[in-house]
């Protein structure tokens, strides 16, 4: 095999790149031409339509609520954690790290959070399932301790609060039950 030589290399390289740029040049001056179509008017939604899921999910007014009430609940025992409120997909909507809370409290509460949310279930009841599944814990992004807190509608699940940084899982999970029932207020 003969080796090409750097000069060369660099030669292809740039009238590859010539070319390239000359082909998307001719492509964008094509799609500014006057013929092109404006777009559609917005698509209006048929709520009727059978193809179509509607969720039910907490404002982040709401959301902001409910972790205060949690971080002031705490505070008022004296206790320094961090609170996540996560909506139905566990994504997060609102996080905060209390004053004095560990650097390893804003991302556990996060997963009690999304563990909570995925089982529709406190964290506390979840850590008794282990004994029978004990894989639960290897799905990502879980945490089966307690201080997880379902939020729920109509009985399913539509967020979760999580606590971290109290020096149990119980008082976790009551400073996050405490957020709960800031939003039937």
């Amino acid at each position: 095999m003969k080796k090409i030589s750097v000069r060369t290399r660099v030669l292809t390289g740039t009238l590859a790149a010539a070319a390239l740029a000359a082909t998307v040049g001719a492509v964008s001056a094509s799609a500014e031409t006057s013929e092109t179509p404006a777009a559609p008017a917005a698509v209006k939604a048929d709520t009727q339509n059978r193809n179509l899921a509607q969720s039910t999910g907490l404002t982040i007014d709401a959301a902001t609520r409910a972790a205060q009430a949690t971080l002031d609940a705490a505070a008022k025992a004296g206790q320094h954690v961090s609170v996540a409120v996560v909506d139905r997909d566990g994504v997060t909507r609102v996080l905060l790290k209390g004053d004095g809370a560990g650097p390893q409290s804003p991302e556990s509460a996060q997963r009690k959070a999304f563990t909570a949310v995925s089982w529709n279930a406190p964290t506390s009841e979840l850590t008794k399932r282990l004994a029978q599944a004990p894989t639960l814990k290897d799905i990502p992004g879980t945490l089966f301790l307690a201080g997880g807190a379902p939020v729920q509608s109509k009985g399913a699940p539509v967020a979760a609060i999580g606590v971290a940084g109290a020096p149990s899982g119980d008082l976790d999970e009551q400073f996050a039950q405490a957020g709960v029932a800031a939003l039937a207020k």
